[in-house]
C-alpha cells in the first residue's frame, strides 16, 4: 500500500485525486496521461465537520455557497466568490461579522460543512417522530425450493425486527404471477394478482390497485391518510409502519409456499422479476412520489417470463456468456436492459432505489439489471444461496443500527461548480446525470456527463463517486505567480439522512495551477498513484461496456508506456539507465495486476459476476478499489510478528500462514507443515499454546475485516495444495513457474501459467518507455 493510507488520506473533505496539481493547458494536461478525476465520498461522517443550523449563503452569479475561500471585505459587508469573482453583499443577520467573529463555513480548516435544511420543527409533530419516514418494499422472489425460501424468509423476519417502528414497510412476492400483499387488511391475507407474461404500465398498477388521482398526492410527512384513518390511499393498504404491520407481515411468511405453479421436466421456473419490480415501482410512485424508499429485491434464479427476460424457459439453453454477448448471440439481452433503462428512468424521476440481493448457483440477470441499481444508487450482493454467509451477514448488516450501520440515505443531489477553465466529462459511480447544462460542462463525456447536476436516490456513508475533468483554455491565460494561481472545485450533496432531516454538504477544495511545460518535479510530487490506478481500472472498466471492440490490455499498456517516458529519467535507447520516481514506482505494479484482475480478464466470470465486480469498484472509495485491483497479503510465523508479504508465489512457505484480502473473498492459507501439524491436533496440547495462537491469529484479523465491509466478503479456509488453494494461487505474481528453471527451496510453491510474471512484465516496459 501507499504510505498515504497509514493516515486517513481522504482526510475532512473525504476526497482524493489523481493530480493534487493541475496542468495548466488543454495539451498539457493531455500530456499527463491520466485523467484529471476527483475521487469524493459526498456523506461519508467525520468527526471534524460541524454541523450549522442554517441554509448556506449563495453567490449570485454562479449559485455557489459562501466557502473559506471567499475573499471577504469585513467594512463593507461584502463576499467576493472565488469561481466567479461577484461581488456578494451579506444580508443583515451576518452584521456583526468581522475578522475575530467569523461565521463558520469561513474558518479556513472547514473547508467541508454540513447544513441542516430542516424547516422550523411542527408544533403539532413531537420531535421524536422523523417528517419522512424511510419506505421499504420487499419483493420477493417464491421459485426456488423449500429450503431456500426458509433461510430468506427468516432474514426478512430478522429484518423486520431491525427496521425503525415508523418505517414503513410494503411486500410483493413473485413467481409465475406478481401478488401485491395488502398489508392494512390484516383480517384475512388479500392479495392482488398480476400476470407475468406482460408488459404493464404505471396507470394499469394504479388502476389494478385501486389508486386514483387521491394516491398521488405528493406527501410532505406521514400522508394524509395515516394521519386520519382515510383508508382509500394506498398508504393504508399497502404501505403501513413497520410496528403496526410486523405480526401481519411474519404471519404471511409463514404461509408463503414455493411457486405453486407446475414446471415442465427439462424446463426453468417461470419467474416475472421484471414485472414484479414494475408493479414495486409503479406502488411507490403512487404513493410516495419524491420521498425516501427502496425495493429490496431478493431474486433466486433468471427471469424467464414478460419484460426483463433473460433465458428461455428451456433448461438446454444456457444463460448467456461474456462469449455470446461478444458474438451478438444472447437473443433476449438488448431487449432486457432497454426494460431496466426504462424502468431505471421512472425510479430516479420518483427518488427512489433499487437493491438487488441475488442468490443462486446460476446466473439471474445481474448484468441486465445493473443499469437500473447503479443509476438509482442501490445495494448490490451476489451470492450463491440465501443460506450463504455472504448473504445474511450483508442482508443484517443492511438494517443495523448504531457502528455498524451503513448510514443509507436517500434522494440525493449532488451539484459542482469549478473555476473557469474547468470542464467536467462526467462521473463513474452510482448516480444519473440530470443534464443541467451550463459553461462548465464539457462536450467530451465519460460516464454520467453533459450536466453540472446528478441525482443520487440512494447513497450511504462509504457511497464514492469520481468526477473527471478537462482543461479548455489551450493558452496560459494567467501566468503562475499571480492571484490567478489557484484553482477552486466545490461539491454541494443535498440529502434525506435516516431520521429524515434534509442535509446539505459543502465540500469546497483549492489547488494549484502549474506550468507543466517548464518543469514536471511539481506534478510528480501532486501525484496520487493510488487513486490514479482506481481512476485507471474504472475508466477502463467502463470502455469495456461501453465501445465494441476495445482492447483492454493494449490500451492500458500503451497508457503505462506514454507514462513512463513522460515522467521516468533515462538516457534514450538504454532500458538499464531507466529509473522512476518514488512518486511513480507503485503504478507500473498496480497496471500489472490490473491487466491480470477480474475487471480485465472477464473470461473466468459469468456476465453476472463481471457486472457486480463493476458496480462495486465504481463505488467504493480509493483504498478499498485498490484492494479489489491488488489485493493486500500478510504472513504470520513462528519468528516474527504478523507483517505484509510480497503479493508473489515466493511468499509460500510450508511453516507460515498467509492471509489474503482481496476484497470480494479473504484467503487463509495454511503452509503444508503448518496444516500438518494442525491435522495432528497440536494446537489442543497444551504445550503447544503458541501454535494454537498462531492459528487463530489470521481468523481474528479476518473477522475484523469481515466486520467493517459491505457486501460480507466470502471466506476461504485452505490449505497449501489443496483445491480452494487456488483462490490465493490465481492472485499472485508467478515468479515461479512450471517452465522456468528457478531452484526452488524446500515447502515453496510454483504456479502452473503462461502468465509473464511482474519482473518480466517490468523489463519489456522499461524497453519500450526508453526507445526514441
Amino acid at each position: 500500500m501507499s504510505e498515504m493510507a497509514n493516515t486517513d488520506p481522504e482526510g475532512i473533505d473525504a476526497v482524493r485525486m489523481t493530480w493534487n496539481v493541475w496542468p495548466r493547458t488543454k495539451v498539457e494536461a493531455s500530456a499527463c496521461v491520466i485523467p484529471l478525476a476527483v475521487s469524493i465520498a459526498p456523506i461519508r461522517s467525520h468527526p471534524d465537520i460541524p454541523t450549522l443550523p442554517y441554509a448556506p449563503l449563495r453567490c449570485k452569479s454562479c449559485f455557489s455557497a459562501l466557502n473559506a475561500f471567499a475573499r471577504v471585505d469585513f467594512t463593507a459587508k461584502i463576499w467576493i466568490c472565488p469561481f466567479c469573482y461577484q461581488r456578494n453583499h451579506f444580508p443583515p443577520h451576518y452584521a456583526m461579522i468581522s475578522e475575530t467573529n467569523l461565521p463558520c463555513e469561513l474558518y479556513p480548516q472547514y473547508t467541508t460543512v454540513q447544513y441542516s435544511l430542516q424547516a422550523n420543527p411542527d408544533p403539532n409533530n413531537p420531535s421524536n417522530v422523523p417528517q419522512l419516514p424511510p419506505v421499504f418494499v420487499f419483493v420477493l422472489d417464491t421459485c426456488m425450493i423449500e429450503e431456500e425460501l426458509g433461510f430468506v424468509k427468516s432474514a426478512m423476519k430478522q429484518a423486520l425486527g431491525l427496521l425503525p417502528e415508523h418505517a414503513l414497510v410494503g411486500f410483493v412476492s413473485f413467481g409465475t404471477q406478481a401478488h401485491v400483499h395488502e398489508l392494512g387488511f390484516s383480517d384475512i391475507s388479500k392479495v392482488y394478482v398480476f400476470r407475468g407474461n406482460k408488459e404493464i404500465s404505471k396507470e394499469q398498477v394504479l388502476e389494478q390497485l385501486g389508486l386514483g388521482s387521491a394516491g398521488r398526492r405528493p406527501t410532505a410527512g406521514y400522508p394524509k391518510g395515516l394521519q386520519n384513518g382515510h383508508s382509500n390511499t394506498g398508504v393504508n393498504r399497502f404501505l403501513l409502519p413497520a410496528s403496526d404491520c410486523e405480526y401481519t407481515l411474519n404471519s404471511l411468511l409463514d404461509e408463503l409456499q414455493t411457486d405453486q405453479w407446475p414446471v415442465q421436466p427439462g424446463n426453468r421456473a417461470s419467474r416475472c422479476t421484471g414485472v414484479a419490480l414494475s408493479v414495486a415501482t409503479g406502488l411507490l410512485g403512487a404513493c410516495m412520489p419524491g420521498t425516501g424508499a427502496r425495493i429490496i429485491a431478493l431474486v433466486g434464479g433468471p427471469c424467464t417470463e414478460g419484460p426483463g427476460t433473460i433465458v428461455s424457459k428451456d433448461l438446454s439453453e444456457p444463460v448467456r456468456s461474456h462469449k455470446d454477448l461478444d458474438k451478438d448471440a444472447a437473443p433476449y439481452f438488448k431487449k432486457a436492459v432497454r426494460f431496466y433503462d426504462s424502468l431505471a428512468k421512472q425510479l430516479v424521476s420518483q427518488g427512489h432505489v433499487l437493491d438487488l440481493f441475488a442468490s443462486a448457483l446460476d446466473q439471474v440477470g445481474v448484468a441486465e439489471m445493473k443499469v437500473a441499481v447503479e443509476r438509482t444508487g442501490g445495494l448490490v450482493v451476489l451470492a450463491e444461496s440465501f443460506g450463504h454467509s455472504v448473504f445474511k451477514g450483508s442482508f443484517r448488516r443492511m438494517f443495523k443500527d448504531g457502528e455498524q450501520s451503513l448510514g443509507l440515505c436517500f434522494n440525493g443531489l449532488l451539484e459542482i461548480n469549478c473555476s473557469k477553465d474547468i470542464k467536467i466529462q462526467g462521473v463513474i459511480g452510482p448516480c444519473t446525470s440530470l443534464e443541467k447544462k451550463g459553461p462548465n460542462v464539457s462536450d467530451t463525456v465519460i460516464g454520467e456527463g453533459s450536466t453540472s447536476a446528478w441525482k443520487m436516490c440512494g447513497l450511504d456513508k462509504s457511497t464514492c463517486l469520481t468526477v473527471l475533468f478537462d482543461i479548455s483554455s489551450t493558452e496560459r491565460s494567467n501566468a503562475p505567480g499571480t492571484a490567478n494561481s489557484q484553482l477552486y472545485l466545490q461539491f454541494l450533496t443535498s440529502y434525506q439522512d435516516p431520521e429524515g432531516k434534509r442535509m446539505l454538504r459543502v465540500t469546497t477544495l483549492t489547488r494549484q495551477w502549474v506550468d507543466s511545460a517548464v518543469s514536471t518535479e511539481e506534478l510528480v510530487h501532486g501525484f496520487d498513484q493510488e487513486a490514479a490506478a482506481v481512476v485507471m481500472a474504472r475508466v477502463t472498466s467502463l470502455k469495456m461496456e461501453m465501445e465494441d471492440v476495445f482492447d483492454a490490455t493494449r490500451w492500458l499498456d500503451r497508457n503505462l508506456i506514454r507514462v513512463c517516458s513522460k515522467f521516468g529519467e533515462y538516457r534514450k535507447d538504454d532500458a538499464s539507465s531507466f529509473t522512476l520516481n518514488p512518486c511513480f514506482s507503485l503504478f507500473p505494479q498496480f497496471m500489472f495486476n490490473l491487466r491480470r484482475s477480474q475487471f480485465v480478464q472477464v473470461f473466468n466470470n459469468s456476465p453476472d459476476e463481471t457486472a457486480y465486480f463493476r458496480m462495486l469498484l465504481n463505488r467504493e472509495n480509493i483504498t478499498n478499489a485498490a484492494v479489489m485491483i491488488q489485493p493486500s497479503l500478510i504472513s504470520y510465523s513462528f519468528n516474527s510478528l504478523p507483517q505484509p508479504a510480497l503479493l508473489d508465489v515466493a511468499s509460500i512457505s510450508a511453516d507460515r500462514i498467509l492471509l489474503l484480502d482481496a476484497y470480494f473473498s479473504i484467503v487463509i492459507f495454511h503452509g503444508m507443515t503448518i496444516a500438518q501439524w494442525r491435522n495432528m491436533g497440536y494446537q489442543s496440547q497444551p504445550e503447544h499454546q503458541a501454535f494454537s495462537h498462531l492459528l487463530q491469529a489470521p481468523h481474528i484479523d479476518a473477522q475484523m475485516i469481515i466486520q467493517e465491509r459491505f457486501p460480507v466478503p466470502r471466506l476461504v479456509v485452505c490449505d497449501q495444495h489443496g483445491s480452494q488453494a487456488r483462490f490465493l494461487l490465481a492472485k499472485l505474481n508467478p515468479s515461479a513457474t512450471y517452465n522456468n528453471s528457478i531452484d526452488m527451496t524446500a515447502g515453496s510453491d510454483i504456479i502452473f501459467t503462461d502468465d509473464v510474471s511482474l519482473q518480466i512484465f517490468f523489463e519489456h516496459l522499461q524497453k519500450l518507455a526508453v526507445q526514441s
